[in-house]
């Protein structure tokens, strides 16, 4: 069964019910309250993902009810409402809600919207991609921007020879066989003579990036079995 936790506010148990049984054949864990008073409590033990909330409570309204939930979580909150009119739209938007649906609805745009909110939510939630750079004595490579700097000077690598230094600096310690290099690069497999394409595209990278007047040595090769990153080097 899914994680995601719906909670259904409705004081129609009909409605509650017709909802409950669209969202579990969905594999949604589902609560429903007739109430803003149970909501509130349901809310604060279950914590939900998503709130389908009715616009007509017997406590009180369902945008007052939304104000309240809104100091407790900040997940979606679809109103469902009979009114159709502009103006109860955007007054239930104002207090927090996230989405309106007017009744009756089709089972089919209830789980759409209710699956987009979620999935927005999800990918909201998600932790920021840690940034994958590089930076080892004078040598900047940002590999989500495709981007190398040497000394603050941004050098023009081939796609190509991008992708050959993006694998060997961000494996510094381990050693590459031509062969290897040549298959992760061109995802066909290496057949004879392409070791010696590998050979010419690591001679022009160590030409843009290892000039001799500097003396720092990037990329190793190791006699008999390939090429390596330089993991000697202090990565500031």
């Amino acid at each position: 069964m899914s994680s995601e936790k719906i909670l259904i506010v409705d004081d129609e148990k009909q409605i509650c019910t017709l909802i409950k049984s669209f969202l579990e054949k969905e594999q949604y864990q589902t609560y429903t309250a007739y109430d803003a008073e149970n909501a509130l409590r349901i809310c604060d033990e279950i914590e939900p993902e998503l709130i389908i909330l009715d616009v007509m409570l017997p406590d009180i309204s369902g945008v007052d009810l939304c104000l309240e939930l809104r100091r407790k979580t900040q997940c979606p909150i679809l109103f469902l409402s009979c009114k159709s009119e502009e103006i109860d739209k955007i007054i239930a938007l104002s207090a927090g809600g996230d989405d309106y649906i007017t009744k009756p609805f089709q089972s089919g745009e209830l789980i759409a919207r209710v699956k987009a909110h979620l999935r927005r939510n999800r990918i909201l939630a998600s932790p920021p991609k840690k940034a994958r750079n590089y930076n080892y004595e004078g040598l900047y490579v940002d590999l989500d921007a495709h981007q190398v700097f040497l000394d603050n000077a941004e050098v023009n690598l081939t796609p190509k020879e991008f992708d050959i230094l993006a694998i060997l600096i961000e494996n510094p310690k381990r050693v590459f066989s031509m062969d290897q290099l040549f298959e992760m690069v061109w995802k066909i497999d290496s057949l004879e003579g392409d070791s010696r394409t590998i050979m010419v595209y690591i001679s022009n990278i160590r030409k843009k990036i290892e000039p001799e007047k500097r003396g720092i040595k990037y990329i190793i090769n190791v006699r008999g079995v390939g090429y390596k990153f330089n993991n000697s080097l202090k990565r500031t």
